[in-house]
C-alpha cells in the first residue's frame, strides 16, 4: 500500500532523533492521518494544534476554517517534533510556524513536496506518491472503512460533494470485487 510505504519510510531517519527527519516524519503522517492538503499543512501555526484533543484548526480554500482529526501514529510523530525537533531548528524568523525548514523559517509547501517525494522513494520498491496521493489515500480508506461521504467532505475541505466522490471509484472498484467473489450470480 502506498501510504504504508510512506510511513515506513518517514520512520527510518526520524529513528535518530535528526530534526528535518522528525519534521519529514510529522508531514508524512499529517498528511496521512488528516487528508488536508500540503499548503493547509505548511500554513498550521503551533496555536492551530490541539495535542491533547488530537485536533487541528485548518484554514483551507476560501479561508473557511476548519477542525480535523488526527490520530496516535501523527500525535506521537507531532510530540517528538514539538519535543526534539523544532527547537533545534527555531530562530529568530521562526514565529508561530508549526513546520519549519533547514533555516528555522515556515516551511514552503514545494519544499513539503519535495519532502514527501524523497521520503518516500527511500523505500525499495515503493511507488513515486506525493502529498495528493496521501491525502488520496486517506480519504480513500476513511470511505472504505465506512466513512460517510459527507464526513469526508468535511475532513477534506471541499465546498462540493461531487468533487469527494471523485474519491469513491476505488472503493467502487472494490465493492464490485468482493460482488464477484461473493456473490453467487455476480
Amino acid at each position: 500500500d502506498q501510504a504504508r510505504a510512506a510511513m515506513d519510510a518517514a520512520d527510518l531517519g526520524a529513528e535518530q532523533g535528526d530534526p528535518l527527519a522528525l519534521r519529514d516524519r510529522l508531514i508524512v503522517e499529517m498528511l496521512y492521518a488528516t487528508g488536508i492538503r500540503v499548503s493547509e499543512l505548511c500554513g498550521l501555526d503551533l496555536d492551530d494544534v490541539d495535542s491533547g484533543r488530537r485536533l487541528l484548526r485548518v484554514l483551507g480554500k476560501g479561508n473557511k476554517q476548519r477542525t480535523v482529526p488526527f490520530g496516535r501514529p501523527a500525535s506521537a510523530a507531532l510530540s517528538a517534533w514539538l519535543a526534539h525537533g523544532r527547537p533545534a531548528l527555531a530562530g529568530d524568523g521562526s514565529g508561530s510556524a508549526l513546520l519549519l525548514g533547514p533555516r528555522g523559517r515556515r516551511l514552503d509547501p514545494r519544499q513539503a513536496r519535495t519532502v514527501v517525494h524523497q521520503t518516500v522513494s527511500a523505500v525499495d520498491g515503493a511507488p513515486d506518491i506525493g502529498p495528493h496521493g496521501l491525502r488520496h489515500s486517506a480519504a480513500t480508506h476513511l470511505l472504505e472503512g465506512g466513512a460517510d461521504l459527507r464526513v469526508v467532505q468535511e475532513l477534506l475541505g471541499h465546498s462540493s460533494l461531487a468533487t469527494t466522490q471523485l474519491y469513491t471509484h476505488v472503493t467502487v472498484a472494490r465493492l464490485r470485487a468482493v460482488h464477484d467473489q461473493a456473490h453467487p450470480r455476480a
